[in-house]
């Protein structure tokens, strides 16, 4: 996972990727709820640039608070 940060309580969230064997895991969507849960006890906001991080902020309504509006 590769994010920016732009300010001290905002991040952009620019990729997620796995290698191709740990795919079938669920390792990337477990890297997006540590990123959810470290901004939350950070008190960051995250930007959803990455496509996938994205699509698992619509998946997860409950996690809205964790993003950037």
């Amino acid at each position: 996972m590769t994010f920016s940060v732009t300010a001290p309580t905002l991040i952009i969230a620019d990729h997620t990727g796995v290698p191709a064997a740990r795919r079938e895991t669920s390792a990337e969507a477990t890297l997006v709820e540590y990123m959810v849960h470290d901004a939350r006890a950070r008190g960051i906001k995250i930007v959803p640039l990455c496509p996938f991080v994205n699509a698992q902020r619509r998946k997860h309504p409950g996690w809205a608070d964790a993003f950037a509006t």
